[in-house]
């Protein structure tokens, strides 16, 4: 049996394989960098549930988005040590 491309099934299983390992890895650092659980990637292996998934990601507050232009949205950085 031989794939579209005339490689050997096993061959074309392998590079499905790489495609959706790499869609894994770098969707779950996307979510990473926003600051959420990278095991939210896992909803795009599911039918139905990774397009709901997106749809969510998409609408959550987003902290560095939703803050007013300009203003930092980052809590100010605390000293050890007490002010004279």
């Amino acid at each position: 049996m031989e794939t579209v491309l005339g490689l050997p099934a096993w061959q074309g299983y392998l590079i499905i394989a790489a495609i959706l390992v790499y869609t894994l890895v770098a969707g779950g650092w996307a979510l990473a960098k926003a600051g959420r659980s990278p095991l939210w990637v896992m909803f795009l292996l599911i039918p139905y549930a990774n397009v709901l998934a997106i749809w969510a990601f998409a609408y959550i507050h987003w902290p560095f988005v939703d803050g007013k232009a300009g203003q930092d949205t980052r809590e100010p950085a605390r000293d050890s040590a007490p002010r004279a």
